[in-house]
């Protein structure tokens, strides 16, 4: 009999969901070994975010900046599609946990995953430096193939209302603070203003960091790896979804969809025909 086979039931049962993350029974609850009545008012929401993301809790300078990024992504106003569903859900009669599912649903890799995309691709070329390449080199090879190989636009850069993205400078203004203090090292800021210089060098214009980019930045910075990215920007967003659902369902509008009522959307199909 194997040793599987020799556990006892509760002892199977223990172990199906093990997880390195919590640990809780009546009267107890440890975060990552810690008890919770210690963090409690102790530690900030982005130091429990990086906690039980990573581990271990973060210095308070990593937390800080954590929250930096976290903060500037948190809306982007109506039109952005998950806050429009998040208000449409809401006329609907759903609650807010169902709002804001709806929203959350949505944010995929055209709306939501650009973060995420531009940490890879940053981190391609930090992986070509650590392989031995100036960072010059390392930022033209890798444009080099995303033109000849990829489609769309270059991941962290540009925006379709923005032509200066406002949020982008600021938050490399604060990176590189945070670069000068000894917190991070810079590195990803540094591939982030390549990129940036060879693109416009290529195509003849500037295109400028936008939110995904520079957020993308400090993410790297603090050693997040890209998939996690966008998980830290659905929290992000959640914040501004959270809170036009609660506006939305404080107005008396029923049924609202995306258009204004007087409005209908263009109809390209057969023109008017008879069953007969």
């Amino acid at each position: 009999m194997s040793d599987q086979e020799k556990k006892t039931g509760r002892e199977r049962g223990e172990e199906w969901w093990s997880t390195e993350i919590i640990e809780m029974r009546p009267g107890m609850i440890r975060l990552r070994g810690y008890d919770i009545r210690d963090l409690i008012g102790r530690i900030s929401f982005p130091a429990t975010i990086w906690l039980m993301l990573r581990g271990e809790l973060p210095s308070d300078e990593q937390a800080e900046l954590l929250g930096i990024a976290l903060g500037a992504a948190v809306d982007h106003g109506p039109q952005a599609p998950s806050i429009a569903i998040a208000r449409m859900a809401a006329t609907c009669g759903v609650g807010i946990n169902s709002a804001m599912a709806s929203a959350i649903n949505v944010l995929g890799d055209v709306h939501g995953g650009a973060g995420e995309q531009a940490l890879a691709f940053f981190g391609d070329i930090a992986a070509a430096m650590d392989g031995g390449r100036s960072l010059e080199e390392a930022v033209r090879a890798r444009l080099e193939k995303f033109f000849a190989e990829e489609k769309g636009y270059v991941p962290g850069l540009g925006h379709r209302f923005h032509p200066i993205d406002p949020r982008a400078p600021r938050l490399l203004e604060l990176v590189r603070e945070f670069a000068a203090r000894g917190v991070i090292d810079g590195r990803f800021a540094a591939i982030a203003d390549a990129v940036e210089a060879e693109v416009a060098r290529l195509k003849g214009k500037k295109i400028p960091l936008n939110i995904d980019g520079a957020t993308a930045v400090i993410y790297g910075e603090l050693g997040f790896p890209p998939p996690l990215t966008r998980g830290l920007f659905v929290l992000s967003r959640s914040v501004g979804i959270l809170a036009h659902a609660w506006e939305q369902s404080q107005q008396p509008d029923r049924n609202k969809g995306p258009l204004p009522r007087e409005w209908l959307w263009a109809y390209k199909g057969q023109p008017k025909r008879s069953l007969d």
